[in-house]
């Protein structure tokens, strides 16, 4: 058996993990809303539609903030087409997943559903085909308390008291040629900047995120963000970024350690910031939103790599027609492995927690989500809803530097330990969290557990991802093929980490 050693002191902190890391997205796109979120006249649905077995799923994961409408979706949405009346609300052609959208569900029910759930909305103005005015009025219809056009319209729809939206994102990858209203990166600048003003003049307390580069394949790559933010920095308070895992082939050696291209990407993003603050002599920081992550294989799209995106301008399905209500796509089938990866991702956000913020796993319901729903039937956990949960329960405190000693696996990313860790340090139940991937595919690991200055500690839980093999996968007939499972502690600072494996560690 392999042995491997991590230490970590006291003394030496990455940064603060904020509540917002374990945070969310939804989009009007496939089944994420209708019969997600919202299905009138299931059985456990509320007075206004909403599955109450979402709302206590989403409630078990801790999430606290959700991004909305979109997503690609946003960049032709009218949000107006969404308040008033359901029985006077259009149907409209959605251009980017070539979709009807009915409108039955907008930001109203939006807002109303998350003051349910008690999640903070993230909401995402157009600024593709939508105007600088479209994005100040919605703030205004959104956090006035009265007695303009767009408040008071609000309250007559329902809603007396603002929302008080607080994150406000500029577009959605407006450097992607399958958006709708693409833009160069001047173009966008100019077009951010003015909604921007206008957003702030309506609310100066909103935070607002900026669209930055998200995939690497694309020729404006970190350029974008250089010449985006260089004229937008004072205006914005986050660097938005996106990046999707796919496993199309590598090896599964490979795709266990693809949490190292996510480290790569945010450190890029991070190098593109410090840069550009220091060129310009700005004085306030700017941290980064990651507002869409997660394994995402295409298992529906004609894509065999991400390097297909570049030039891409549409998006064709294999699960659906063109232009149907809802239809059931991008519903993504996990397996352990891709669970295990999803965990190893984690633990890279939590590394990071010095620069990045904000981070949303895209997305929450049956579109590469942790929850999937049966139109009018039952609610199942996938593979990922369990290292997200874990993330989300203990991840919350101050990340730790470590110090990895173990052997070496060879992949794609260079030699890397075979151990991949995050150390979280909980203050408030004064409990180690120790996060820890076994990429071996081969062989179990002896991890030696070294904390320093931390007092007397003792490991008291050992919880591994389990399932019956790596291809296993929850369905509504075999819902638990896949969970958390529990090891018998029978040393206080050592553990054994089964190969291929993704484990949380607590220490009191």
């Amino acid at each position: 058996m392999k042995k491997a050693r991590i230490i970590s002191n006291r003394s030496f902190e990455i940064g603060k993990v904020k509540d917002t890391m374990f945070s969310s997205f939804t989009e009007h796109l496939g089944r994420s809303i209708y019969t997600g979120i919202y299905e009138p006249g299931h059985p456990l649905a509320d007075e206004n539609g909403f599955r109450t077995d979402v709302m206590d799923l989403v409630r078990e994961l801790g999430v606290p903030v959700i991004r909305y409408p979109g997503g690609n979706f946003v960049s032709c949405y009218d949000w107006h087409d969404g308040i008033g009346p359901k029985d006077q609300r259009p149907k409209r052609m959605d251009y980017a997943w070539s979709s009807i959208e009915t409108n039955q569900f907008g930001i109203d029910d939006f807002c109303q559903w998350a003051e349910k759930v008690g999640v903070e909305p993230m909401i995402a103005v157009n600024l593709g085909t939508g105007s600088i005015k479209d994005a100040g009025d919605l703030v205004e219809y959104c956090n006035f308390p009265g007695g303009t056009y767009w408040s008071d319209l609000r309250i007559k729809n329902g809603h007396k008291e603002p929302y008080h939206v607080r994150y406000w994102c500029l577009g959605n990858e407006m450097e992607g040629s399958w958006q709708a209203g693409h833009l160069s990166a001047e173009d966008y600048t100019k077009k951010a900047l003015e909604a921007a003003k206008i957003m702030k003049w309506v609310d100066p307390t909103i935070k607002l995120i900026a669209c930055g580069s998200s995939y690497e394949m694309l020729p404006t790559y970190m350029e974008w963000d250089r010449t985006m933010l260089s004229q937008l920095w004072d205006q914005v308070d986050y660097l938005s970024t996106h990046n999707y895992t796919m496993n199309s082939g590598q090896g599964t050696e490979n795709y266990l350690a693809s949490y190292k291209q996510l480290d790569e990407h945010i450190r890029n993003s991070q190098r593109v910031i410090e840069y550009v603050k220091a060129k310009n002599h700005f004085s306030k920081d700017i941290k980064i939103c990651l507002d869409e992550w997660n394994v995402w294989n295409f298992q529906d799209i004609k894509l065999d790599s991400l390097d297909d995106l570049a030039g891409l301008t549409t998006f064709e399905m294999t699960s659906a027609d063109k232009w149907e209500i809802a239809p059931p796509i991008l519903q993504e089938k996990y397996s352990l492995l891709d669970a295990t990866v999803c965990g190893g991702l984690g633990i890279t956000l939590l590394n990071h927690a010095d620069v990045i913020d904000i981070a949303c796993l895209a997305q929450l319901i049956n579109v590469i989500a942790p929850i999937t729903t049966k139109l009018g039937g039952g609610i199942l956990k996938q593979a990922i809803y369990y290292p997200f949960y874990m993330l989300s329960k203990y991840g919350r405190g101050t990340a730790m530097q470590t110090v990895i000693d173990a052997p070496a696996v060879h992949t794609m990313y260079g030699d890397l330990p075979v151990i991949e860790p995050a150390v979280i340090y909980d203050t408030d139940h004064d409990e180690i969290h120790l996060f820890a991937l076994n990429a071996d595919t081969e062989d179990d690991v002896q991890l030696q557990i070294e904390l320093q200055d931390f007092g007397t500690r003792k490991i008291t839980g050992h919880y591994t991802l389990s399932g019956p093999s790596q291809d296993s996968v929850n369905t509504f007939e075999h819902p638990d093929l896949v969970k958390m499972t529990e090891s018998v502690v029978t040393e206080p600072d050592q553990v054994i980490l089964p190969k291929s494996s993704w484990n949380v560690i607590v220490l009191k």
